[in-house]
C-alpha cells in the first residue's frame, strides 16, 4: 500500500485494474482513518492515473450519441457512462487529496477521501447493475474529458475546487433527477434506487468542495463568489447550461448568486 498516504494514493491512482482500484481505495481510506497510514506527502502524484486496459478512450467529438429511449442497448450505454463518471470520479478525489492534502490540511483530506471511498463504492454498484445487464466497464467506448479538467487544474487548489466539485460534480445534481425519473419509468427499482443514494451523496461532495473553497478564498483575501466566476471562466470550457437544481445546489453550499451570472 505505501509508507504513507501520498505513496498509497499514487499506488491506487496507478491501478489499472477496476476491482483493484476500488479495493485500493478502500484500503488506504479505512488504514488513514484508524492512524495506520501517516499523514505526510513524500512522492508526487502521477500526470495520469491508470485505467482498465480494456476501456477504450475517444476524443469527446467521437463518442457515439446515446440514445434515451428504454432500448436494452440504451440502458446499458446510460449505465456504462455513469459508470466512467464515477470511475474517473475515484482518480479525481484521490488526486485532490495526493496533489492538495499537504497544503490544505486535516479537514480537507477527511472530506475528499470519505468522498474517494463514496465514489468507490458507487463504481462498484453501478458495475454489479451492469453485469445484471449482461455488461461491463469496458464494453463501450469513453471519454477523457473529465480528467482533462483535472490536468487544467493541476497545479491550484482554488481552481481545482471551482472546477470539479462546484461544476462537474454540481452538474451531477441537476442532471440526475430526470435520469432517475426516467430509470423508474422504465421499471428499473434497484437503479433508481442505486441513482437516489449517489444523489445523497453528491451533495455532501459539492458541500465539500463549496466550503473548502470558500477558506481557501478567505484566507487569502479574495471574494469567493467573484473569485470562482475567474476561474470557471479561465479553466472550465464547456457551457454552464440550466435547467439547474437550485433545491440540491443550495443544500451544497451553492446559491444561484455563484452560477445564474454566468449561466
Amino acid at each position: 500500500m505505501g509508507d504513507d498516504l501520498s505513496q498509497a494514493i499514487r499506488a491506487a491512482l496507478l491501478t489499472g485494474d477496476k476491482r483493484g482500484k476500488v479495493k485500493a481505495t478502500r484500503a488506504l481510506v479505512r488504514a488513514w482513518r484508524r492512524g495506520e497510514l501517516p499523514t505526510r506527502f513524500s512522492v508526487a502524484m502521477p500526470d495520469r492515473p491508470a485505467w482498465p486496459d480494456e476501456v477504450q478512450v475517444l476524443p469527446p467529438g467521437r463518442m457515439p450519441k446515446r440514445g434515451k429511449g428504454g432500448s436494452a442497448r440504451n440502458r446499458i450505454a446510460l449505465w456504462h457512462s455513469l459508470a466512467h463518471i464515477e470511475f474517473v470520479a475515484i482518480d479525481l478525489a484521490l488526486d485532490m487529496v495526493g496533489r492538495f492534502g499537504g497544503e490544505m490540511g486535516e479537514g480537507f483530506i477527511a472530506d475528499f477521501l470519505s468522498v474517494a471511498a463514496d465514489e468507490a463504492m458507487h463504481f462498484a454498484v453501478i458495475e454489479r447493475h451492469l453485469a445484471n445487464q449482461g455488461a461491463a466497464y469496458g464494453d463501450l467506448p469513453v471519454h477523457g474529458g473529465l480528467w482533462r479538467s483535472a490536468e487544467e487544474t493541476a497545479y491550484d487548489v482554488g481552481a481545482r475546487l471551482a472546477v470539479v466539485p462546484m461544476v462537474l460534480e454540481a452538474r451531477g445534481l441537476d442532471v440526475t433527477p430526470a435520469t432517475l425519473e426516467r430509470v423508474k419509468s422504465q421499471g428499473d427499482e434497484r437503479g433508481a434506487a442505486i441513482l437516489q443514494r449517489i444523489l445523497d451523496d453528491e451533495i455532501r461532495h459539492v458541500a465539500a468542495g463549496a466550503s473548502h473553497f470558500d477558506a481557501f478564498c478567505r484566507k487569502r483575501g479574495k471574494e469567493p463568489k467573484n473569485h470562482w466566476k475567474m476561474l470557471v471562466k479561465r479553466h472550465f470550457h464547456g457551457a454552464l447550461k440550466p435547467p439547474f437544481n437550485d433545491s440540491a445546489r443550495l443544500a451544497a453550499g451553492l446559491s444561484r448568486e455563484f452560477y445564474g451570472a454566468i449561466a
